[in-house]
């Protein structure tokens, strides 16, 4: 081979050695990888408070509204982050621990007792990204609204066991403030009672406040006392049915199940189940749903209402009497303001078969027929 060949076929085979190389390099090229996609950031939890007028151990109206706290944090997980104040008293009080709530970057505030109306529409006008939810009360605005539960409806169910298991025929009533809500809920305990023993005749003892169990036991006994031998109570704690324990009388539990209070002395416990009403209004506020400006009054039927535990002792046909008003009042066909009723001065408060609506249920400042005495501050 000639040295010109030579250097022909070196070059050739060069060439082609590099060409291979770019083949492999080639293929062995890699696409770029695609960055890691971003996490969305998480949701901040929405803030809840509540503001309670009694501590949430009263076993009563307290307690049930923080079990129902509690059922709106085993329903939303996360998603929410709940606090409480408890032992805010009716007064400038309430004011300052609504403005505090507020500063603390909570958006939905629940006061949960009548007293709390006119300090919170306050603030609610002053913190008008804060959604206001009250309890019992009337007044509204655009980022407050009302919510209350029908609690005569288990205080007539109450007053059906007590006019069959009285042997005096007379009750007694441990009243806690001479407000519409309070004065009907006697009112339709005796109603229950008159409908299965027309007898019947209520006493009252005021103690012009929700929670004070010293006051209530006092009023309690004031009123065995006085020849009655079951108590009903429209106050917070459990006291009212521990002094009937303690003096071989008859009471029913208020609020929540009281039964542990006094096993011998309890008849049944008329409750409120707050959780069905705080869950539908924090779905609303974190759906963006939340409307102010309205009120809803919740009982039986919603499932907010019930009268639960009723003692062995109470007669099967009381108890069955008990499940027909339970339907009655599910489907609208049991009304328990209905006429004719009379106050007890004799004026007809509805002709007969008259049933009264919500605004007269509202404004409710009379004794009807068989309560003796007369309503604090009325006319």
């Amino acid at each position: 081979m000639t040295d010109f060949h030579k250097r022909t076929w070196f070059r050739t085979a060069a060439l082609g050695v590099v060409a291979a190389a770019l083949m492999v390099g080639c293929g062995k090229k890699e696409e770029p990888k695609a960055a890691p996609a971003a996490e969305a950031p998480k949701a901040e939890p929405l803030k809840i408070a509540f503001a309670y007028v009694g501590p949430v151990g009263d076993g009563g109206w307290t307690f049930a509204h923080d079990n129902a706290r509690k059922a709106i944090e085993a329903e939303f997980g996360d998603k929410v982050k709940t606090t409480f104040t408890e032992n805010v008293s009716e007064s400038a009080d309430a004011e300052r621990n609504f403005r505090d709530m507020v500063a603390q970057g909570n958006k939905l505030i629940f006061g949960t007792t009548f007293g709390y109306m006119e300090p919170m529409l306050k603030v609610a006008a002053d913190s008008k990204d804060v959604k206001f939810e009250h309890a019992t009360g009337y007044k509204q605005a655009d980022n407050m609204r009302t919510y209350d539960s029908r609690t005569y409806e288990g205080a007539y169910m109450a007053g059906v066991i007590a006019g069959k298991m009285t042997k005096s025929n007379t009750l007694g009533v441990v009243a806690s403030i001479p407000i519409p809500e309070v004065v009907r809920n006697i009112n339709s305990f005796t109603l229950g009672a008159q409908s299965v023993n027309p007898k019947v005749k209520t006493k009252v003892v005021w103690v012009n406040e929700w929670f004070n169990p010293p006051k209530e036991t006092e009023a309690a006994t004031s009123l065995i006392n006085g020849g009655a031998d079951i108590l009903f109570q429209n106050t917070d704690s459990p006291a009212v049915l521990k002094t009937a324990e303690a003096k071989g009388k008859r009471a029913f539990g208020w609020d929540s199940d009281m039964t542990a209070y006094g096993p011998k002395a309890h008849l049944a416990s008329s409750i409120i189940n707050w959780a069905p009403y705080y869950i539908k209004a924090t779905r609303e506020a974190l759906e963006g749903k939340w409307v102010g400006g309205t009120g809803v009054w919740w009982g039986v039927k919603e499932g907010a209402i019930d009268i639960v535990s009723i003692a062995e002792d109470v007669p099967a046909d009381t108890k069955a009497k008990i499940d027909e008003i339970k339907a009655g009042l599910k489907d609208g066909s049991f009304a328990i303001w209905k006429g004719p009723l009379v106050d007890n001065t004799g004026k007809t408060l509805l002709k007969k078969d008259e049933v009264a609506d919500d605004k007269f249920l509202s404004g409710v400042n009379f004794y009807v027929k068989g309560v003796e005495g007369k309503v604090p501050g009325s006319k």
